[in-house]
Parts: C-alpha cells; sequence; structure tokens
C-alpha cells in the first residue's frame, strides 16, 4: 500500500486537496494500492470552516488537526514543525503531499525530509519575485527540498529549470483549484446580499482587499477605496471584508452610498456573486485564477503575481498599488474594453486525476 500523507494549513488549501482526496479514493476502489491521511496543521483559525464547510465542498474532515494557530512567523513555523513531527513518526508515509504557499507547507516539508520522507508540491514552481510576502519565502523553501513537482503553468516548469530542477521530476498537471471550482460550480449558492442589495446580473463589482501592502497604510486603503468609488459610475460595490481589513476600516471614515461592506462569504455564495458580477476587483491571486476561468474581467491591486497565465491567458490585468492607477482601468471596464481570455492549458478540472496517475505509475516505484 502506497501511504500519501497530505498537509492542509488554511481554508484554500482544503480547495485545492479535496479533488485529490476525491481521485486517490477512486483510484483505491479501482483496486490500486494508494491510500492518504489528511492533517490539518490548523495553521489559520477560521470560523467559517465548520463541519458545513466540508460537507458543502464535499471535503472529507481531516483524520488529525495539529491546532498550530497563532503566533508569530517563526513561532508558528515551529509549532507545526514539532507537531507533525509527532505525527508523521507515529503514522509514517510514502510521500509527503503540500499544496500552495502557506507556512504549513514549508514547515511541513522541512519535516518529512529529516525523516527521510519524499515530497510532493502542488503548484510548485510559481514565482512573484518579491521576496516581502511570507508566501514567496514559503515557496522558495519547500521547493528548495522537494523531490516531484505538480505545476499550474509553464512558467512554473520554466522557473524549476532554471533553478537545477530535473525534468523527470515536473509533472505539469494543471491547477486543482479549477478542478474544485468546475464540479462546484452548478452548486454556487445566491447570498442573501444578492436580495437584500437588489443586485443584478453583470451590474455590480466584487471586491476584495487583504494584503499588508494594501490594508496597513489607513491613507492607502482609503485613497484605494475612494479612487475605486470615484470611477466606477452607478453600480454598486460589493465587499465581502477580511477581519484584517476589517479592523483598519473600524478606524477609517471611509463611506460610500454604493459601498457595501459585508460579512465573509462561504466558496458557493462568494463564487456566485463573482460568476455574476460585472468585474472583480482584488488582491487574492486565488481570485485571478477564478475569475479567468468564469471570464469575468479582474483589476489585480498588486505590482506582481505568481500567475501570470491570467493576465496572458486569462481576463486578469495587474493595476499595480498606487491607487491612482485605478482609473484608467475602470475606464477601460465601463468602455467594454477588457479582454474576452482564452482556455489555460490543462485547467480543465481533471488536473487531481492526472496527478493521481502520476502518483500509481511513476512516485509509487520510485
Amino acid at each position: 500500500m502506497y501511504k500519501v500523507t497530505i498537509i492542509a494549513g488554511a481554508r484554500p488549501n482544503f480547495m485545492k486537496i479535496a479533488p485529490i482526496i476525491h481521485a486517490i479514493q477512486k483510484s483505491k476502489e479501482a483496486g490500486m494500492l494508494i491510500d492518504y491521511r489528511l492533517v490539518h496543521t490548523g495553521q489559520h483559525y477560521d470560523k467559517n470552516m465548520s463541519g458545513s464547510f466540508f460537507e458543502q465542498l464535499e471535503i472529507p474532515e481531516p483524520h488529525v488537526n495539529l491546532e498550530c494557530s497563532g503566533g508569530t512567523q517563526a513561532e508558528q513555523t515551529a509549532n507545526i514543525m514539532i507537531n507533525f513531527e509527532k505525527e508523521l513518526m507515529a503514522n509514517p508515509a510514502d510521500l509527503l503531499l503540500v499544496v500552495g504557499d502557506v507556512t504549513s507547507t514549508m514547515a511541513s516539508a522541512l519535516v518529512a525530509q529529516k525523516l527521510h520522507t519524499k515530497v510532493a508540491h502542488v503548484e510548485g514552481g510559481i514565482r512573484s519575485d518579491d521576496w516581502t510576502m511570507p508566501e514567496e519565502i514559503n515557496r522558495l523553501v519547500t521547493d528548495s527540498i522537494t523531490n516531484y513537482f505538480f505545476t499550474t503553468s509553464e512558467t512554473a516548469n520554466e522557473n524549476l529549470r532554471k533553478s537545477g530542477v530535473k525534468e523527470e521530476h515536473v509533472f505539469f498537471v494543471g491547477n486543482t483549484m479549477i478542478d474544485t471550482l468546475l464540479k462546484q460550480r452548478p452548486n454556487f449558492k445566491q447570498p442573501q446580499v444578492w436580495g437584500d442589495l437588489k443586485l443584478s446580473e453583470g451590474n455590480y463589482i466584487v471586491m476584495t482587499l487583504h494584503r499588508p501592502a494594501n490594508v496597513d497604510e489607513e491613507s492607502q486603503l482609503k485613497e484605494m477605496i475612494d479612487e475605486i468609488a470615484a470611477h466606477t459610475e452607478d453600480v454598486p460595490l460589493v465587499f465581502p471584508v477580511h477581519p484584517r481589513t476589517a479592523k483598519i476600516l473600524e478606524r477609517l471614515d471611509v463611506s460610500h452610498s454604493r459601498l457595501h461592506m459585508v460579512e465573509p462569504l462561504s466558496y458557493l455564495e462568494f463564487n456566485y456573486l463573482v460568476e455574476r458580477s460585472k468585474a472583480v476587483i482584488t488582491d487574492s491571486g486565488g481570485i485571478t485564477e477564478e475569475a479567468s476561468i468564469m471570464r469575468v474581467p479582474c483589476l489585480t491591486l498588486r505590482d506582481n503575481t505568481e500567475r501570470p497565465e491570467t493576465i496572458t491567458l486569462g481576463t486578469n490585468e495587474l493595476v499595480g498599488t498606487n491607487p491612482k492607477n485605478i482609473k484608467l482601468y475602470l475606464e477601460r471596464l465601463f468602455a467594454g474594453d477588457w479582454k474576452k481570455g482564452q482556455d489555460i492549458p490543462l485547467w480543465d478540472g481533471h488536473t487531481a486525476t492526472r496527478i493521481v496517475e502520476v502518483m500509481n505509475s511513476t512516485l509509487s516505484r520510485s
């Protein structure tokens, strides 16, 4: 039996690993000798991650929660390493599968290698080249000690080649986040704010802001929101507010008649809004992927992106963090001059199947 331990540390990780677990279960039912153990490090405490979250997205409950939330980056890394070492020693695996770029990804990979367990990184090779982002450090460290890479794009493949990774260790499979999106698209759920705000399809904009570069500097955050409000004509702005951002907004006098700050939404509710919106304004990498697949115009308030395919092939544009840039992009949007987007290779809903096929055919024999 080929044993795979899968690590998840934050809510988006579960969206990425859900289709892999489904593919492993299907493979097992077909007679393949493969099994998994799902470990939640508990890195991010998220009140929305209740039993209904796992049920709605058809995600199995984790076998164990290490409950390593809170503390500084260093404290959290240390807590995850200490607790995961005990977990992996008690439940040895042939392979550790890590996803994304959170602290749990890096910390568990370090533990596995020191216990002589091979590591595979889903979303390996993506780079923003911005070392001020904790996620970029996590990516660099994880990839430097990873044995096998499951990649989302040719850009990621090239990044790995440049760093000296052997071709036979790189598997271009696509994007598991899109597996979940396409599977759950028929289940998107109309949120209460749809009726409360009398929203109509194509006639509102969804906003999300949470990155420190945008929200920690109060005057910057206020200026950004003011610029967005000033150049969005008469459409409602629906802003599910991240708890981090909410604390800062409480101290600011940000008020516009069309700006509606609402509670964070579930995955199914949020994507219902995105799919029907005129556009999304965000600083989230994951949302740029989802918006591109749903062909929704996306304005990213960042100076860099680790997902360039959402720009070259998708519907995303990099606006930057200077609030003065926003006007030009919104004028293009309202003039109807926005790119339509096209298919992104292998972002087709079958990525997890390809990953499990590689595990069964190649990794289990190496």
